[in-house]
């Protein structure tokens, strides 16, 4: 079976080059300047797509929350109000679809709420993300079905039996799964990569993927071992930086390693036939030791 979807002019799945998102998310803390410095550094370290997250407050807030104070960098403000100083509007994602063009790079978003993906689609993604918190969330999920894009959908805090019952629910040929665990910044013990081998053997013809939210990059260089096709890692300026993200991310250096590495893993996998390399000859001659009863000709 054919684990391959099609977004935009690459396909995402087995046989492919790694998919290598760079989760912009809300890093770029209301800022339009830094949202270009995170697209700018996705670029500049060979990645294949950003993404944003598109909310609308009033609905993704429980309204117990939205009076709530906290400390920000707009001083101390309620949840509600912090929620949308971190949102961008049509005139930001207009800069936003504009300036990916420009620099060659894909984009998209996780839309958290039925309003967000109307507003998404004046934009016409290449696909969307479904958050691991919305993995129950049917109405959304059906929403996002009839765009008729790709849908990557995250699968942390989930069973696997309600993992099973969405992607019976969706029952669509563009859907792609990635393991996840949703703890920021993640242990090393909770991350459970073995599962993508569980959802390969358990949804064939889905691609799989890889959303890390660990400090370091080993194991997602791991992820791409055991056949991921996509991974998502978090990108910002300074792990240091005020937000809720940060310290789960990778700064752009890192993220040029990590890159580096996953198109050196690939290279390194091969396609699983064993050969002989002219390049082994010198050494076969040299080395090679063969008893008398079992002689073969070097």
């Amino acid at each position: 079976m054919i684990n391959k979807v099609k977004a935009g002019n690459r396909y995402i799945g087995d046989g492919e080059p790694v998919y290598i998102i760079v989760e912009i998310g809300i890093n770029h803390n209301g800022s339009m300047e830094l949202a270009k410095k995170l697209i700018d550094g996705a670029v500049f370290a060979g990645c294949d797509a950003v993404k944003f997250q598109k909310r609308t407050p009033e609905l993704c807030v429980p309204r117990d929350q939205w009076s709530i104070e906290r400390d920000t960098p707009w001083g101390r403000i309620s949840y509600l109000e912090y929620r949308n100083h971190m949102e961008f509007g049509f005139s930001e994602y207009e800069q936003i679809d504009a300036y990916c063009k420009h620099k060659g790079i894909d984009w998209f978003v996780s839309a958290w709420d039925e309003e967000a993906v109307e507003f998404i689609e004046q934009f016409d993604p290449i696909l969307y993300k479904v958050s691991s918190a919305s993995l129950t969330d049917f109405d959304l999920l059906q929403r996002i079905k009839k765009t008729d894009k790709p849908m990557i959908l995250s699968t942390g805090m989930s069973t696997m039996e309600e993992i099973e019952e969405t992607v019976e629910f969706l029952n669509s040929n563009k859907l792609m799964l990635a393991q996840a665990t949703s703890t920021y910044p993640c242990n090393v013990r909770e991350l459970n990569l073995s599962v993508i081998r569980t959802y390969k053997e358990k949804f064939p013809g889905v691609p799989i993927g890889y959303s890390g939210h660990e400090t370091g990059l080993a194991p997602t260089l791991a992820a791409v071992a055991m056949g991921a096709t996509f991974i998502e890692r978090h990108l910002t300026i300074d792990r240091a930086m005020w937000g809720s993200d940060q310290a789960a991310s990778i700064e752009i250096g890192g993220m040029f390693k990590l890159v580096k590495d996953i198109r050196d893993i690939e290279k390194a996998l091969g396609d699983g036939k064993k050969k002989f390399y002219e390049t082994e000859l010198s050494s076969k001659k040299k080395l090679r030791r063969v008893s008398k009863e079992n002689k073969v000709a070097v």
